[in-house]
């Protein structure tokens, strides 16, 4: 069986000929570095789509196997299996030279490395591919995007859901009708490239004491310290460095690794040192004292001001409300306060090739021009293409970065017909228009048309939504993922920052980056998808009350930047396989090399999503360290 049919006008197929590893787990829970894996299956895939291998076994976690309701794996069934140190070699040599491939790949593959470490093995994977991440680019007309789902949507028997051999078996029709759609649209795969890691360096550090109180400010001369003070130390000291921490937080302190305009004092026995800190300390104004006076103050704290401790929930979804258009945010690069909104509102099979469809508009778009309509936009420079993508939201329509199953319709600006994607765009017949069209769009129904029960909410630069409430006992953990075309010459890189009422970190492990991927918590992660996709993965409910902001951000590597990039788009799902509730599309200036792209807050008891696509000449490093992590020089 050909992984990629010839029925159609399809380009070559090289690019997605490979030797697959198909790989499903289940596990006694959701942390990679904790918990266990309980049973596994590997089929393997030769690049004509033929299956050369197969090895499924339970296995003994030598723990509790977790949610049995789920996987039905109970500590008897387990009981006489084989550990997983037993089986490592003989899975390291299925996995050897092929990529892995998973449904939310990342996940299993974390869990793999940690089961490979701990048999103090490396995971032989140098690549993997996530059917999540491809099915999100192929865009298929499903209601969400998991395995049964899309099961039934490519027409795949399914027998026993959560059983990691009848999964995997799923896995490999899902992934050879993908394979097939994906070059149909002539569609780069999302493959990640998977340097082999030490168990060591991707397990987060312990969790740093969170402070229960906020910042009452900065120490006054001859005053105490109060609960709640952001205090940093540099230098040598009498004490042990770990002491000292250890009886400021216990006194309700808020130890900080760095120095910014909210610290409420610098403790040093050198003031003219000259060390990063202190420099910082004197051109902030920041005081400053010496480690006998802290001991001294430290001995008489005075109570703070507890953060608040309501539980944060989110907003309900009863009747369906439309999403408030904002006034557009500053194009400045000062800081755009965060502004009112109104509320968000709340699997069929098809044809294994569905027919380009119109997505179900919603509500606040019914009568405009282009409600239901995704619409591509080639060429031109940034600028024009920039204006063209808002022309579209602002009629109702959804602006699209990539070409997809979703595509209904395609504006060329100048220079666009050059675009390599345009061979695909005519043999799939999509209606190309030009420049004029936007501003009196007309449109075609295509026969056949498929739709979604509900498109996701278009939100404008600077809109606002908030994140429905669970319907069930847990809250979902928010997934944020961004997106941009496929880039040949530079990268980019997503990163998140928890902040605190002052806007700043309460310690470095708050910067969630590609070399830190995870907080100490584990309630903010970084997921990779591709090389045109990252998400953030944040479970808001198990975030510290001091957290009162998430700012998720992307930069560019390099000297490119976003005005050669373009757009980027941005989706909130409530779970890496459920469908987005909503879907922004954001465009920097033209030299921007740094970029804002959302903001997850508290207001009151709820949390809201803002799309903020604002722009920084800057780099990286400088957006860090405005947020108080502390970058070495």
């Amino acid at each position: 069986m050909s992984l990629v049919s010839t029925s159609f006008d399809a380009p070559a197929t090289d690019g997605y000929a490979h030797d697959w590893a198909l790989v499903d787990v289940e596990t006694s829970g959701l942390t990679a570095r904790r918990d266990r894996v309980l049973s596994i299956a590997v089929i393997t895939i030769g690049p004509d789509g033929e299956q050369t291998g197969e090895f499924s076994t339970l296995l003994n976690p030598g723990c509790d196997p977790g949610p049995v309701n789920v996987h039905g794996l109970t500590t008897e069934r387990l009981h006489g299996a084989p550990t997983f140190d037993l089986v490592a070699g003989q899975i390291g040599a299925m996995l050897q030279d092929r990529v892995l491939v998973a449904h939310n790949a990342q996940f299993d593959y974390d869990f793999l490395a940690h089961e490979f470490a701990r048999a103090r093995m490396w995971l032989p994977v140098s690549q993997r591919l996530c059917t999540l991440a491809l099915n999100r680019q192929v865009d298929p007309p499903t209601d969400d995007m998991k395995l049964g789902t899309l099961a039934a949507h490519y027409r795949v028997p399914q027998q026993r859901a959560h059983d990691a051999l009848d999964d995997t078996r799923v896995l490999a029709g899902i992934l050879r009708a993908s394979l097939r759609e994906a070059a149909r649209l002539d569609l780069p795969l999302p493959l990640v490239t998977c340097p082999p890691r030490a168990e060591s360096q991707f397990t987060p550090k312990p969790p740093k004491s969170p402070c229960a109180y906020r910042n009452p400010g900065r120490l006054t001369p001859g005053g105490p310290l109060r609960q709640g003070m952001k205090v940093a130390i540099t230098g040598e000291t009498a004490h042990a460095r770990a002491e000292l921490v250890g009886r400021a937080v216990a006194a309700g302190l808020n130890m900080m690794t760095s120095v910014s305009r909210h610290t409420s004092v610098l403790v040093t026995n050198e003031a003219t040192s000259g060390s990063a800190k202190a420099r910082r300390a004197h051109a902030e104004g920041v005081p400053v004292i010496d480690e006998h006076t802290f001991l001294h103050l430290l001995a008489a704290v005075q109570p703070g001001t507890a953060h608040e401790t309501t539980a944060v929930v989110t907003a309900r979804t009863a009747e369906p409300e439309a999403v408030r258009p904002l006034e557009p945010a500053s194009t400045t690069t000062a800081a755009v306060p965060a502004p009112e909104a109104s509320a968000l509102p709340a699997s069929a099979a098809s044809a294994a090739v569905p027919a380009p469809r119109r997505p179900a508009p919603s509500d606040s778009n019914l009568n405009k021009p282009l409600a239901g309509r995704r619409v591509l936009v080639l060429g031109g420079v940034h600028a024009d293409a920039a204006a063209a993508r808002t022309q579209v939201v602002e009629q109702g329509g959804s602006a699209a970065i990539n070409l997809s199953a979703s595509v209904t319709d395609v504006v060329l600006l100048p220079g666009g017909e050059a675009d390599r994607r345009m061979n695909r765009i005519i043999a799939l017949q999509l209606p190309v228009h030009d420049p004029h069209w936007l501003t009196a769009p007309t449109t075609t129904v295509h026969n056949a048309t498929v739709l979604r029960s509900q498109e996701p909410h278009v939100v404008p630069r600077g809109g606002v939504v908030d994140l429905p409430a669970p319907h069930g006992t847990s809250a979902p953990e928010w997934h944020v993922t961004a997106g941009w075309a496929p880039q040949a010459d530079c990268e980019i890189d997503v990163v998140a920052f928890l902040l605190d009422e002052d806007e700043q970190v309460t310690s470095d492990e708050d910067f969630i980056f590609y070399g830190a991927p995870e907080n100490p918590a584990g309630t903010v992660r970084l997921l990779t998808g591709g090389p045109a996709e990252q998400t953030i993965a944040l479970d808001l409910a198990s975030l510290a009350p001091a957290t009162r902001r998430v700012v998720v951000a992307a930069a560019i590597d390099g000297t490119a930047s976003f005005g050669t990039v373009g757009a980027i788009q941005i989706g909130v799902a409530p779970g890496s396989n459920r469908a987005s509730l909503a879907r922004a599309t954001l465009d920097a200036a033209t030299t921007e090399r740094t970029m804002l792209l959302a903001e997850i807050y508290r207001r009151g008891p709820v949390w809201r999503l803002r799309a903020v696509g604002q722009g920084y000449d800057h780099s990286l490093d400088a957006l860090a360290r405005k947020y108080g992590v502390d970058i070495a020089d």
